[in-house]
């Protein structure tokens, strides 16, 4: 992208002002979506991002500055006005770049920015026409279609210079089902770190159908009962409860500051025994998998919590300045015009040793969640209030009616102590998380589990 002595010559120009660390992330971008509403084509778009971010530390300090204009000219100025914000004492110094070969753990077989159009809207129209009849009560049908293939270059003053290249593609899936009075919505978004060859390795139709399925079934049930009771959540999406209640305090960006519930924690119980949470970034082909994180650091498989004990946490170079630590090649950013900082990639709670058809059996009454939507945390006391996007209440340990309008409120470090089983399968779902640094490709995951008594909001 850039010549090697001029990157050298940039990161000493940020260092002249006296700091310790400097680093420039290059990025070029290329997205493509499609959109169709019931049947019909509505957006087509494309588009291409390019440009370079620098950032400069000393100490705990750090100053980010970011410019579309990659020339050697505005380079040098936009480093010089990152360096000078730090005001520090002037100094002169040389910097040597060593190329590093990332690891490629995501093999691509077909580019999608070589895929026609054509081509990408048959899969939506695929999923369309499954999803639109499945039942005659689905009454719209929205699928979209998206790709990115990003390429980066991360050099740094410790003589970091490293290249990567990260394609995803996604397949959405809304339906919506109606009955003249109210209307119910089902949902279904598979996406992984490939190419093209994605729709050679997911099922369409049975994705556009369970979206549908989803809808139906919400239209018919009845209102949920509110409530202290045992919750089901049901793998896959469900993971995205310790995700958000759970991950983000596990990240460097709030326990470096003291802004988390897990801080000072290592080593302690915070988890019920049956709990072992993990984050691993080295999954061949999965959604959030990444080869380096965005400050080159290769990607790893952490241990968050095992069998209830905090092992570990998420963490960045900045952050890791202020707790004494490594990084964990947690680093992300949504692009070059944010700084980065640490961030989940496909995070789960490992699959235990309980049978998930005991689990249910086990459980007189509660609320079975079979399917999660979206929520609220807040990251400093992990209090969380999430939809529950399909539910059915349990009754006599047998799944019951379904129900429809369940939130799920509470405390992540008390859902933790709370987790009593933990089932086999465990499958992840896929989603965009934001943060302070954009929003980022993650995978959510878990196998069903049980927690014992949860405030159920409802009727």
């Amino acid at each position: 992208m850039i010549p090697r002595d001029i990157l050298e010559e940039v990161l000493a120009r940020a260092l002249s002002s006296g700091g310790d660390f400097a680093e420039i992330f290059i990025e070029d971008r290329v997205n493509n979506s499609l959109r169709m509403v019931n049947g019909r084509m509505e957006d087509v778009v494309s588009g291409r991002d390019y440009g370079a971010g620098i950032r400069v530390m000393k100490d705990f300090r750090s100053v980010y500055a970011y410019t579309n204009d990659t020339s050697k000219g505005n380079l040098l100025d936009t480093a010089y006005k990152a360096a000078c914000a730090l005001k520090y004492s002037p100094q002169d110094v040389k910097v040597s770049l060593v190329e590093r070969i990332a690891t490629n753990i995501s093999q691509i077989q077909y580019v999608p920015s070589s895929i026609t159009n054509m081509k990408k809207a048959s899969i939506l129209e695929t999923a369309y026409k499954a999803a639109k009849d499945y039942n005659s009560e689905i009454i719209q049908v929205t699928a979209g279609y998206g790709d990115v293939d990003q390429k980066v270059l991360i050099a740094n003053s410790d003589g970091l210079y490293v290249q990567d290249r990260r394609v995803r593609t996604r397949l959405f899936i809304q339906s919506i089902a109606g009955d003249g009075h109210e209307n119910q919505t089902g949902f279904e978004g598979p996406g992984r770190s490939m190419g093209f060859e994605l729709f050679d390795a997911i099922d369409v139709e049975a994705y556009a159908k369970e979206a549908s399925r989803t809808a139906v079934t919400m239209l018919h049930a009845i209102p949920c009962p509110a409530g202290r009771m045992p919750v089901i959540i049901d793998n896959g999406f469900g993971g995205v409860i310790f995700h958000e209640a759970c991950g983000h305090a596990l990240e460097a960006t709030a326990v470096a500051k003291n802004h988390s519930v897990f801080t000072n924690k290592l080593g302690e119980k915070i988890a019920s025994e049956k709990v072992t949470a993990i984050d691993d970034g080295t999954i061949p082909n999965a959604w959030g998998s990444i080869n380096i994180d965005d400050e080159g650091t290769p990607a790893l498989k952490k241990v968050l919590i095992e069998e209830g004990i905090l092992k570990g946490y998420m963490i960045d170079k900045l952050n890791g300045r202020r707790m004494g630590r490594e990084s964990t090649g947690s680093s992300r950013r949504q692009s070059y015009k944010y700084s980065p900082t640490s961030r989940m990639t496909n995070t789960y709670i490992a699959a235990g040793e309980d049978n998930e058809t005991d689990i249910i059996a086990s459980t007189a009454e509660g609320l079975y969640a079979k399917k999660m939507g979206g929520g609220s945390v807040n990251p400093v006391t992990g209090e969380f209030n999430f939809a529950v996007a399909e539910g059915y209440l349990i009754k006599d340990g047998k799944i019951d009616k379904p129900v429809r309008g369940a939130t799920l409120i509470g405390k992540g470090a008390e859902v933790l102590l709370r987790i009593d089983q933990v089932g086999k399968n465990m499958q992840m779902g896929q989603g965009m998380c934001g943060s302070i640094s954009g929003s980022v490709p993650t995978n959510v995951g878990q196998p069903m589990i049980r927690v014992s008594e949860l405030t159920v909001g409802g009727r």
